[in-house]
């Protein structure tokens, strides 16, 4: 009798987005997240995605589609995505991506005419 490698190595594979999502989001969001289930969704995997293991990474690719992630990107808002994250991504999904995924991850930018107004 033979088993597969996965089951050997991971004897509880996961098989749903929201199974995956369950058992890793404890270790990347500590704080309690806000928003409907997709801005919730997007932000844990964007925090996997940002910090992840490579096992943990290669979790959610298991039942994340290539699309799906991103579009996470896409929507991901400033600070979620260090640069070194951003581009790692962006060359594991370029192949797959009909849209251009950005050089940079999305940053916060002040204008200091509009600060110097206020004080």
């Amino acid at each position: 009798m033979t088993s597969s490698p996965t089951t050997l190595a991971n004897p509880e594979v996961k098989n749903c987005p929201e199974e995956v999502l369950g058992s890793l989001a404890p270790r990347y969001v500590w704080w309690l997240l806000e928003g409907s289930n997709e801005d919730r969704t997007d932000r844990t995997l964007a925090q996997i995605m940002n910090l992840g293991t490579y096992q943990d990474i290669r979790a959610i690719e298991a039942v994340f589609s290539n699309k799906e992630l991103i579009a996470v990107m896409a929507r991901a808002q400033p600070g979620w995505f260090s640069d070194r994250s951003w581009e790692f991504w962006r060359g594991r999904l370029s192949t797959s991506a009909d849209d251009a995924i950005p050089a940079k991850p999305p940053r916060r930018s002040f204008d200091a005419e509009m600060l110097r107004a206020r004080i």
